[in-house]
């Protein structure tokens, strides 16, 4: 393409040149290469280069939604700009994440009269900013922000308190317990909670949701339609939340149709809750359910719950029988088309007819499969992952199988012992990777199996017969992939310290491996992949095929693949990332990591990537190779190492990044610390919640949330 102002060779006309002008472009077409571009290059550079793109970046399709919430280049005084000079054209503006810029940004955003929705999680407010920016913005409906310790409710201006009256959507994260700005919202419609309160104070005080009693005013929920609450691990979190659901048990809104709460660990059901549930059974219908798993199981509680048109259920970590789930839930087969998003996450039993006296480790009951696929032949998202799911040896009514008639699904989790193939497991005698145990002690030397390198090779091997090959090749428009060990966990919790042992794979689990690798390579539009506890990782040569098939790869996450006492797979994975041109997110977490000068020198090859995470329990770095690969990578904004190496070592190494690069780099986020340090913890608190929760700590995503739960 020829840009405006780029010459044509001389001596050669227009009509000779090989180049196609920009600007012949329909207005249309133009529009929306434009849109492509992000919001601040188009109003602050683009438009600046010729009069016709000067009126189209400014067209209000490209200037009705602006999006800075993964913008890392923006800072303050771009932000400014910004809205001087199209403030008044934005309706809505997500800032969301954009933790770099200072509070007093936040100010410029009152030259947008006419803003409807407005994301400012992530963002430093305070109290009084948040009322003067309030006071202007009369037209507001949808509004996200964090609530942080020193928020007062009180400090908010009448005009403040008028706008939010009119706000329908809310968004709320909670750093102390608080209602925040809930109470003044008395329209709310949708009103989601994210409850990120920690038990200790940084002083070490224990801290208590009994704090938000003595506030006079109460939420108002007459009109309200979604609930959805996420609780991070802690009491505090639980008792601020019950809080919130007090009133909701006093009355039940009569438009409801959607509650979800999503709580780890026990959240034991109480009195009021139990009055909350009994109410919604008698006067609501729903169209996405998510509970506690303590609400749910030994309760006949989803045999009285009405449904509409459901298209998000989310059953994780509950004991529910497949049994139960077929006849409380999908109700034989019946209104099941609308369900667009299914999580069974940790759900052992819900593919076995009942669970008292099954364990978890026996083989699924196809039928029941066979009847949620059937019914809910529309879904999207699916999550099987955290439970052993492991199919007979009945021909036709393996698990993989049955899964491949969902053609509609973008993104799916498996466990590894889920996709085995089982006639293959019964006639192949164990190879010497599954003699090898899975520890931490002596290393044990093994004859390395040699895999091709290539597609075609391998499909002479024969791995395209295997089930697991059929469901990728079946599965063509799959966006995201998540095949993780049921027995793994990582070695970095939340609020918690590091783990130091890891429970052994499922022995189902013990043949996949390189092949199975391979077959993910089907997966032309595969953006997001992530590898967890895969036993039979001999050289990783399946992740060089992913790396040349999937081109759009953006997100790629592997996590204790082959022997735990080596990193066997080193050479094929820098193979892999020099293909990897759009990879942006990689997080790493293998025991004895060496993260050397040959690694960054492939790492490097990834131009697009902006993040990286490799956690690694005796782990070694190079810091020279660290500052060389930052140097040359210009996009990365995010470097979190958690290795074995000294608390010296990781400070001196976090000090020079941020001081070479902090001032090119606004959003420049760096943690390097020892893994296993007994204050890993603190250190985690004050990394920004955004890259906390998509990429440091480790958790699987499919189905997560309702799909479009927010913008």
């Amino acid at each position: 393409l020829l840009f405006p102002h780029q010459e044509i060779v001389s001596g050669e006309s227009e009509e000779e040149s090989n180049g196609v002008n920009l600007m012949e472009f329909s207005d249309e077409i133009l529009l929306h290469i434009l849109s492509y571009v992000p919001c601040t290059d188009l109003v602050l550079n683009v438009r600046r280069t010729c009069r016709k793109l000067a009126t189209l970046c400014l067209d209000k399709s490209l200037t009705h939604t602006v999006l800075l919430q993964k913008d890392y280049k923006v800072n303050k005084d771009k932000v400014k700009q910004l809205m001087r000079d199209i403030g008044k054209e934005i309706y809505q503006l997500n800032m969301a994440g954009c933790y770099w810029l200072p509070s007093s940004t936040i100010d410029h955003v009152t030259r947008c009269k006419n803003l409807v929705k407005l994301n400012l999680s992530g963002c430093h407010v305070t109290s009084l900013r948040l009322s003067k920016m309030l006071s202007t913005l009369q037209h507001l409906r949808s509004l996200a922000i964090d609530v942080n310790p020193g928020f007062d409710a009180s400090q908010l201006s009448s005009e403040c308190k008028a706008t939010l009256s009119r706000v329908s959507e809310l968004k709320q994260t909670l750093y102390t317990p608080s209602y925040g700005v809930v109470p003044c919202c008395t329209s709310l419609e949708k009103l989601l909670l994210y409850f990120e309160i920690l038990d200790r104070s940084r002083e070490g005080f224990m801290l208590s949701g009994q704090l938000m009693v003595g506030e006079s005013n109460v939420p108002h929920y007459q009109n309200l339609r979604v609930f959805y609450a996420r609780l991070a691990p802690g009491y505090v979190n639980q008792e601020v939340v019950r809080l919130y659901l007090a009133v909701l048990s006093d009355r039940t809104p009569e438009n409801l149709h959607a509650f979800l709460i999503s709580a780890p660990g026990s959240f034991a059901e109480t009195g009021a809750t139990k009055n909350l549930l009994d109410s919604m059974a008698r006067n609501v219908r729903l169209d996405a359910l998510q509970l506690p798993k303590a609400w749910i199981n030994g309760s006949g509680l989803l045999q009285h719950l009405k449904f509409n048109n459901p298209f998000y259920f989310s059953f994780s970590r509950c004991t529910l029988s497949g049994g139960h789930l077929i006849q409380r839930v999908i109700n034989g087969g019946k209104d099941l088309k609308s369900l667009t998003s299914l999580n069974l996450s940790g759900c052992i039993h819900c593919l076995a007819p009942e669970s008292l006296f099954r364990k978890a480790e026996d083989d699924i009951d196809s039928s029941i499969l066979e009847s949620l696929v059937v019914s809910c032949c529309n879904l999207r998202h699916l999550n099987l992952s955290a439970a052993h799911h492991h199919s007979s040896e009945s021909i036709g009514n393996h698990l993989c199988q049955l899964l491949s008639r969902l053609k509609h699904l973008l993104s799916l989790a498996l466990p590894v012992c889920s996709i085995t193939d089982v006639t293959a497991n019964v006639e192949k005698p164990p190879t010497a990777s599954n003699l090898v145990p899975q520890t931490f002690g002596r290393k044990v030397r093994i004859g390395i199996q040699t895999y091709p390198r290539n597609l075609a090779d391998q499909a002479n091997q024969k791995i395209e017969s295997s089930v697991f090959w059929a469901l990728m090749g079946s599965l063509r428009f799959l966006e995201t992939l998540e095949i993780i060990g049921s027995s793994f966990s990582s070695a970095m919790p939340r609020n918690e310290p590091a783990i130091r042992n890891s429970l052994p794979p499922c022995v189902r689990a013990q043949s996949v491996g390189d092949s199975e690798v391979a077959a993910i390579s089907q997966l032309t539009y595969l953006q997001s992949l992530t590898l967890a506890q895969l036993p039979n990782i001999l050289t990783g040569s399946g992740l060089v095929n992913v790396g040349l098939q999937c081109q759009h790869l953006r997100t790629l996450s592997l996590a204790n693949l082959g022997m735990m006492g080596k990193v066997v797979y080193m050479s094929a994975l820098m193979d892999m990332l020099k293909h990897c041109k759009c990879l942006r997110d990689l997080r790493l977490e293998q025991p004895y990591f060496c993260a050397g000068a040959q690694f960054f020198q492939a790492l490097s090859h990834c131009s697009s990537l902006q993040r990286l995470c490799i956690v690694s329990r005796s782990g070694t770095l190079q810091s020279d190779a660290v500052m060389s690969f930052m140097a040359n990578c210009l996009e990365v904004i995010m470097c979190h190492m958690f290795m074995g190496e000294s608390l010296t070592v990781c400070k001196n190494l976090q000090q020079s990044i941020v001081r070479s690069f902090q001032a090119d780099r606004p959003a420049l986020n760096v943690v390097i610390f020892p893994l296993l340090h007994e204050d890993l913890t603190e250190v985690i608190r004050d990394v920004p919640m955004r890259h906390l929760d998509e990429i440091t700590l480790f958790k699987s995503r499919v189905a997560e949330e309702p799909p479009n739960l927010w913008w």
